[in-house]
């Protein structure tokens, strides 16, 4: 399924603690590029949370950041470095006596870091809480990549019927403007009286005619056309091999605009290498 490298997602859940929540956002990326933002007392969970990432997406810049709102009522259940708290009011007072001002709010010392800590047992718990409502924000992120890329499929698979047609196009023209080329050969070859074998006069037309021929480049436009709305019905990343088919796309439209003796022709060259640039554009955002 195509995933959109562009989305965000969030997930709340209520632990013994309090409330964590999790929020994550994805840009595109060449490669997979993650930094998350955690309270220090729990930075020993960010391996734990890159694994789990990194089995999960492929591609993206992703971040995620980790805030936990802490109950009132469960702070009894926790312990609380009184020595660190006595320090930080401390300070506080000193401040606000030089200052004559500012008041010591208890909920922003407990958030101070190393001031509420767990025992060892109680630190397994919550670890397992955050990491699994990490998971389900995770799963959020990717049903939003999947919705943004359902869009960009819908608009890839378009395009690529717009390069059909202009493909058609030229096809119909081919017969007529090939049938004009030669008329216009052979009245110059007679325009300058050049005497030649008539077996010697067909093979320089075949020659000419040949040179014009875009017969192999339509060709195999069609079948990396077909190649690219198989490459969409696949599973897992496919962006990389999107690209490549619009590099393959883009030579065979450069070498059609470059064989065109036809005015019409070139117009539909030129169209088809805005649709493959266009194509090209979303696909730099699909994972």
């Amino acid at each position: 399924m195509i995933r959109s490298m562009t989305a965000y997602a969030s997930y709340k859940a209520k632990n013994c603690q309090g409330n964590i929540n999790w929020e994550f956002r994805s840009v595109n990326q060449r490669y997979l590029e993650i930094y998350i933002h955690l309270p220090d007392q729990l930075k020993r969970l960010e391996p734990d949370i890159r694994k789990c990432i990194r089995n999960r997406l492929i591609r993206g810049r992703i971040e995620g950041h980790l805030t936990i709102d802490i109950d009132r009522k469960n702070i009894a259940k926790l312990k609380i470095n009184q020595e660190l708290v006595q320090q930080i009011i401390d300070v506080a007072n000193e401040i606000k006596i030089r200052n004559n001002e500012g008041v010591i709010n208890p909920i922003e010392v407990l958030r101070w870091p190393g001031v509420v800590f767990e025992s060892e047992q109680y630190n397994d718990v919550i670890d397992y809480e955050i990491l699994n409502a990490m998971d389900n924000a995770i799963s959020n992120l990717i049903k939003t990549r999947e919705i943004e890329g359902a869009v960009l499929k819908s608009l890839i698979e378009k395009k690529l019927k717009n390069i059909a047609t202009e493909i058609n196009k030229i096809r119909f023209y081919m017969p007529e403007v090939l049938k004009i080329q030669n008329q216009r050969i052979s009245q110059k070859l007679k325009n300058i009286e050049l005497q030649l074998e008539n077996s010697r006069l067909e093979q320089e037309l075949l020659i000419m005619t040949q040179r014009s021929d875009i017969t192999e480049e339509l060709d195999r436009l069609d079948t990396h056309i077909k190649e690219t709305f198989n490459i969409l019905e696949m599973k897992g990343a496919v962006g990389r091999r999107l690209d490549f088919m619009m590099q393959e796309l883009n030579r065979e439209s450069n070498t059609l605009l470059s064989k065109s003796i036809n005015s019409d022709i070139s117009i539909c060259a030129i169209e088809l290498k805005v649709l493959i640039e266009q194509i090209r554009e979303q696909i730099q955002n699909i994972e």
